[in-house]
């Protein structure tokens, strides 16, 4: 009996963005993410913001002085950059390009301003994921909850959700994350279904000519 030979298919990675208004849930589904698929590439931004006491350096940003972020953005070295809260952020050009052409996926916790610069760039390598809150008030809430912010900044942080939820639309997925198993089984698929779109199956041609090579032969 003849055994057939396994083809294993190439794929490019992709670039996983997950979005929403602070406390909706992104870096939890992030996290959780990141946990469950070891495999998936975690971007880190850098920024120019305080660390916060449970944030650690390299792991969930890298805390750098604004004129170094400066410096950054004007040598092209940051595929994207934004202004939120009154902090700046920025995403790293080179490891992100590095991974995606070794068939790695890359997973982005950034605000819509970010999204929409890497649209500009990299538009088909995204899959954008928008997580909403179920209601303004559990929003509240959760910000309140995690005793991470002053009252003045939650009320900041509340007054931007109407900005950052405006842009909605841009994104090719939107979660409404009121049961959080639910939302990340949901965001699970999406990744899923994504790594299986044709075009980034850059490996298919090898098999697709073996496929008609044999059809041909025994059709002769």
């Amino acid at each position: 009996m003849t055994v057939a030979t396994s083809f294993p298919i190439a794929r490019r990675g992709l670039m996983l963005v997950l979005s929403s208004p602070s406390g909706a849930g992104k870096s939890t589904l992030a996290r959780l993410l990141l946990d469950k698929h070891p495999e998936i590439h975690l971007s880190v931004s850098v920024t120019t913001r305080e660390r916060r006491p449970s944030e650690v350096e390299g792991i969930h940003y890298h805390f750098i002085k604004r004129e170094r972020f400066d410096r950054l953005r004007e040598t092209g070295d940051l595929l994207e950059s934004a202004e939120v809260h009154g902090n700046f952020y920025g995403t790293p050009r080179e490891p992100v390009e590095a991974a995606l052409s070794d068939g790695k996926d890359v997973l982005f916790d950034i605000d819509y301003q970010g999204t929409l610069q890497l649209y500009e760039k990299m538009r088909t390598d995204i899959v954008g994921v928008f997580i909403l809150p179920p209601s303004a008030t559990e929003l509240k809430t959760r910000l309140e909850r995690r005793a991470e912010d002053a009252s003045g900044v939650i009320e900041k942080r509340l007054k931007n959700a109407r900005t950052e939820i405006a842009h909605w639309q841009h994104y090719d997925y939107v979660l409404v994350n009121q049961d959080l198993d639910t939302t990340f089984r949901s965001l699970e698929a999406v990744l899923l279904a994504e790594r299986l779109r044709r075009e980034r199956m850059i490996g298919l041609t090898p098999i697709i000519e073996r496929l008609d090579q044999e059809l041909e032969t025994l059709t002769a």
